[in-house]
This record gives structure tokens, C-alpha cells and sequence, in this order.
């Protein structure tokens, strides 16, 4: 019976790691669905009550895939809780009865290459290392261009004329990346995409509203566990930053992580784990670059967020910076989340017409 491989959903993410998987192994790789309220009810259902949401939405998206039939489970791990998410995911499920086989990407917070080469051969006795680090290479570049058109759509989504634009042309290009193995076409397709972004008719004012998403890394990326935020914020014409992607966990962070802690020595001298010691150098950024307000996500209980807000809060409040910090469990409803970010809209609003005035005075 051919194996089937399935891996937790993280917004667009699914579709490079799908090449990447399929590449190397010559596996199938389930056709997740996007994450639903089922999927979260699955998860609580048969998780520990006080384990942290992402756990829950894994946990879901795994029974999913194995009533699909998979019979090969992908994690990674890695920062925080995270690490043992496998371990302790693989006992639940099999104490319910499926039979698989788990592999974890990611062990003490590093990616080995010789650990995710033999993790590999063991689905394909015939891969080589160069036909490896060939499809590592293409999946991070496709994870690259990714991250870079939603950063451009990000500036740009809540002042689109004609609705959906933005979102059309990203799944254009998801459609053909996921069937390009060519470098060079590949980055061909990212740039003619990029220029096809920047067509697009906006009515943008010069002074428009900047918000920046700072916080866990899972709420940051998984649009159905924020309950499509960035969404939201365009509807109200707002200029969206949000750092935390891929690329950057994937290799930016190692390299800013000393720059970050120098930067804000003056709040934090340790690195507070996750995204801890990040989050408190994005509120610097964010005043630096003369941003209107910042928004904090995180899931219920995710200690290195807790540790993270006072000092957040301090700098935040040195520099005048509205923050709004939003929690994140099975239990959060849609409209309430609504009112709090309407109500944030209205504060910065009122901010900005404010200093405008001072300033027209002066």
C-alpha cells in the first residue's frame, strides 16, 4: 500500500513544503482543507485543557489527515512548547487508535541537514543529497517570493478599487510556482507577478493609517486562528507590517537576533525565548518608522509572550504607541474581536486627526 504524507496547515506555507515533500519522496501529500471550526473542535476534544491553541489546531489537522488515510506524519518544533509537540501528539493519536509513523523535523531548536537527509531516505532509499539540497533551495526561494508579495499586498490590500485584486494574483502565482522546478522561471514568475501587484488601481492617501502585527509566531501566520485579522484591518484602510513569515524563522531571525538585543538593551537584556526578545524590538520599529498603533497576538498561556508584554508595554508607553493585546483559544468569538480592533480603529483615528491638527496649527 503507497504511503500517504500529511503535515499541519499554516496559511499558503502548505504549498511549497507539499513540493518539497513530493519532490523528494515521490510521495502523496494530502489535500488538507483550510482550517475550520471542526478542525479546532477535534483538537480540543482530545487534547490536554491546558495545552496552547496551536497544539489544538496541529492536533485537528492530524485527525483530519489520518480519517484521509495518511500514514505518514510530518512536525516540526522547535522556540518554545513547541519542541515536544510531536512527541506528545504521536501518544495521543496512537492511544486513539490510528496507526502512522511521525517524523520531527526541527530537533533542539536546529534544522540538520544529515537528520532531514536520513529522515528522507527513509521514504526514498533513492534520493540523493544533491537532488536534496536542489529542492531545499527551490522550496526556500518559493517560501522567499511568497513572503515578498505578501509583504507588497500587505501595503496595498485595504486601498484596492476593484475587491479581491490582490488575492487573484497571488493564487496565479501559487498555481504555477507550485509547477515550476526551475529557478530562474521561477523568479521570472515572482517578478512578473511583483509588477502585476503594482498595477493594480489603488486610492491610497499619503497619510493613511499604519498598523503593525507583532506576537506569536502561529496567530501571526494562520489566518483562521486570528480569525482572518489582516482581513479585517483592510477593511478599515489600514497599512498592514507584520514581520513574523517563514523566511524569517527560517534563517533573517539567527542573523538579526544579536542586532535586536543590542537594540533594546535598555529593556531587555535576555532573549526571553520564541519571539519573545522580537516583539520587544518590532515596538521600537514600529515608532521608528512612524507607525499609528501595533497589534499583539498570541495564543492564551503562551509563556513567552506573557513575559514579553510588560516590557512591551513599557516601551510602547515611552513612546506614545497605542497597543491592543489580542488572546487567542478555542473559546474567542469573531465578534468580539471585531469590537475590540473597531474600537482600536477609532482610538488611532482620533490620534492621528489630533497631531494632524497640532501640527496644521504650528
Amino acid at each position: 500500500m503507497r504511503q500517504l504524507v500529511a503535515f499541519p496547515r499554516m496559511g499558503n506555507y502548505f504549498n511549497p513544503l507539499r513540493k518539497l515533500v513530493t519532490n523528494t519522496t515521490h510521495l502523496k501529500v494530502i489535500e488538507m482543507p483550510k482550517i475550520t471550526k471542526e478542525t479546532i473542535s477535534l483538537g480540543s476534544k482530545n487534547s490536554p485543557d491546558t495545552v496552547c491553541v496551536p497544539f489544538k489546531y496541529n492536533l485537528g489537522n492530524f485527525i483530519e489527515a489520518l480519517d484521509k488515510g495518511a500514514t505518514v506524519l510530518f512536525q516540526a518544533g522547535g522556540g518554545c512548547r513547541y519542541r515536544y509537540y510531536a512527541e506528545v501528539q504521536e501518544t495521543i493519536l496512537k492511544d486513539l487508535g490510528y496507526n502512522f509513523t511521525m517524523y520531527q523535523i526541527i530537533e533542539k531548536d536546529h534544522v540538520r541537514f544529515s537528520e532531514l537527509y536520513k529522515t528522507m531516505l527513509k521514504l526514498n532509499p533513492y534520493l540523493t543529497r544533491k537532488k536534496l539540497i536542489k529542492e531545499i533551495f527551490n522550496t526556500i526561494l518559493y517560501i522567499y517570493y511568497l513572503d515578498k508579495i505578501d509583504d507588497l499586498i500587505r501595503k496595498r490590500v485595504g486601498f484596492e478599487k476593484e475587491k479581491n485584486s490582490f488575492k487573484k494574483i497571488k493564487d496565479e502565482f501559487i498555481k504555477k510556482a507550485d509547477k515550476e522546478n526551475s529557478v530562474i522561471k521561477l523568479t521570472k514568475l515572482y517578478y512578473k507577478t511583483k509588477r502585476k501587484l503594482k498595477k493594480v488601481e489603488i486610492n491610497k492617501p499619503k497619510n493613511c493609517l499604519k498598523v503593525g502585527i507583532i506576537g506569536e509566531l502561529y496567530t501571526s501566520m494562520e489566518p483562521f486562528s486570528n480569525y482572518e485579522l489582516e482581513k479585517l484591518l483592510a477593511s478599515f484602510n489600514i497599512e498592514i507590517k507584520r514581520f513574523t513569515n517563514l523566511s524569517y524563522l527560517l534563517w533573517q531571525k539567527k542573523l538579526m537576533t544579536w542586532f535586536m538585543k543590542f537594540k533594546v538593551r535598555k529593556y531587555c537584556k535576555y532573549t526571553l525565548g520564541a519571539d519573545g526578545l522580537d516583539n520587544v524590538y518590532r515596538v521600537y520599529w514600529l515608532k521608528k518608522h512612524k507607525y499609528d498603533g501595533i497589534i499583539h497576538t498570541k495564543p492564551t498561556g503562551c509563556t513567552p509572550e506573557i513575559g514579553a508584554m510588560p516590557i512591551i508595554m513599557n516601551i510602547a508607553k515611552d513612546n506614545n504607541m497605542p497597543i491592543i493585546f489580542l488572546s487567542f483559544d478555542e473559546q474567542t468569538g469573531v465578534e468580539g474581536l471585531n469590537t475590540r480592533i473597531e474600537a482600536f480603529y477609532d482610538l488611532l483615528k482620533l490620534k492621528k486627526e489630533e497631531e494632524n491638527g497640532s501640527k496644521s496649527r504650528n
